[in-house]
C-alpha cells in the first residue's frame, strides 16, 4: 500500500475549489488489492479530513464509492475493519469511546453506499456488520471490561459518602438551651450550610449509584458504546463529585458549628483549607476523563462528515 500514499497533506490533494483536484491521477491510483489509494486509504486508516474532501469531489465519489476490490470488500466492509493503531491511539480515554468512534465511521461510512451494499458479502461470506463484529469482538470485550471496572470503582466510593451522608442527619450537631431546650445552632448560618449539604450528598450520590448501577446491568451490545454507555458514565463522574465537594462541605461546617469559639478560631478555617485539598485532586485527576467523555459524547451527536465535512475547517 506504500506505492500509493505520497508526502502530501490533505490541501495539497486540492486547488481552490473543493471539487477539482490538484492531482487528478492520484484519484484513480490503484493498489496491488485493486483499491483506490486516496479514498479506500483514508476509509481503512479513519482520516476524516482526506475522506470528507475526496467525497467532495462530486463525479469523481460516485464511482469510487461503488467500487469493490479483490476481495469482495465494498467501502463498508473496509470500514468494517478494526482501526491501526496508531489511529486507535489517538482516544487515549479508554477502549470503551474507541469503540464509539469506530461505531461513528462505520455507521458515516454507511451514508455513502448504496443500500444494497449494506448486506452484501465479500469473498469470505461476511457482511459489512458481520465483519464489523469479528474485527471488534476484542475491542468490545475490552471496552465492556473497562466500564465495569470503572463503575464498580466509582459505587464504592459513591455508596460509602451515600452511607456517611444517611449517618450524619442522626448525629446533628446540637447544643440546647438550658431555658428553653432549643437547639442552640438551629439559626446559625453553618447549621443551614451542613443541612443543606447533607441533603444534596443524599441526592446527587443517589443519582450516581443509580447510573453507576446501570452501567454494570447493560447489555453491553455494539450500539450501546455509540451514546448509551458513555452518556451514563459521565453523568455518573458529575454526579460524583458534587458529592465529595458536599462531603467536605459539611464535615468543615461541622467543625465551624463545635469549634468557632474566638480561641479557637484558627481551627475550623485550617480544616476548611485542608478540605480544599481532596476536592482538587479529584478535579484534576479526572478532568482528562471528563473532557473525553464529554467530548465524545456531544461530539456522537453531531458527527456527520457527509454533510458537513470538514473542509471549511481545514480552509480557515
Amino acid at each position: 500500500m506504500a506505492e500509493c500514499l505520497y508526502p502530501l497533506t490533505p490541501l495539497e490533494f486540492f486547488e481552490d475549489k473543493p471539487s477539482t483536484l490538484t492531482f487528478p491521477e492520484l484519484t484513480w491510483k490503484v493498489n496491488s488489492k485493486n483499491r483506490y489509494c486516496i479514498f479506500h486509504v483514508a476509509v481503512i486508516n479513519r482520516q476524516e479530513k482526506v475522506f470528507s474532501l475526496i467525497y467532495q469531489t462530486r463525479a469523481t465519489k460516485d464511482f469510487i464509492t461503488y467500487y469493490i476490490d479483490d476481495e469482495g470488500n465494498n467501502n463498508l466492509h473496509l470500514a468494517g475493519k478494526l482501526s491501526p493503531p496508531s489511529r486507535l491511539n489517538t482516544v487515549s480515554a479508554g477502549p470503551t469511546l474507541q469503540m464509539q468512534r469506530e461505531l461513528l465511521w462505520f455507521k458515516e461510512v454507511k451514508k455513502i453506499v448504496r443500500p444494497s451494499y449494506v448486506h452484501m458479502k465479500n469473498n469470505e461470506g461476511k457482511t459489512p456488520r458481520e465483519l464489523f463484529t469479528v474485527e471488534h469482538e476484542n475491542l468490545r470485550r475490552a471496552g465492556e471490561k473497562w466500564m465495569k471496572d470503572t463503575a464498580t470503582s466509582c459505587m464504592v466510593v459513591v455508596t460509602l459518602i451515600a452511607t456517611i451522608a444517611f449517618a450524619a442527619v442522626f448525629t446533628v450537631p446540637e447544643r440546647n438551651k438550658e431555658e428553653t431546650g432549643t437547639p442552640i445552632f438551629l439559626t446559625d448560618g453553618w447549621f443551614t450550610i451542613f443541612v443543606i449539604s447533607d441533603a444534596v450528598i443524599m441526592f446527587s450520590s443517589t443519582a450516581s449509584i443509580m447510573m453507576f448501577l446501570s452501567i454494570l446491568i447493560s447489555r453491553y451490545g455494539e450500539d450501546d458504546f455509540l451514546f448509551s454507555l458513555p452518556a451514563k458514565l459521565m453523568v455518573g463522574l458529575i454526579t460524583l463529585f458534587p458529592s465529595i465537594v458536599c462531603m467536605l462541605l459539611t464535615f468543615s461546617a461541622t467543625f465551624f458549628l463545635v469549634y468557632k469559639e474566638e480561641k479557637q478560631e484558627i481551627l475550623p478555617k485550617l480544616v476548611a483549607a485542608l478540605a480544599v485539598l481532596p476536592v482538587t485532586l479529584y478535579a484534576v485527576l479526572n478532568c482528562r476523563l471528563w473532557i473525553a467523555l464529554i467530548d465524545s459524547t456531544c461530539w456522537a451527536l453531531c458527527f456527520d462528515l457527509v454533510s458537513t465535512g470538514f473542509l471549511m475547517e481545514i480552509k480557515t
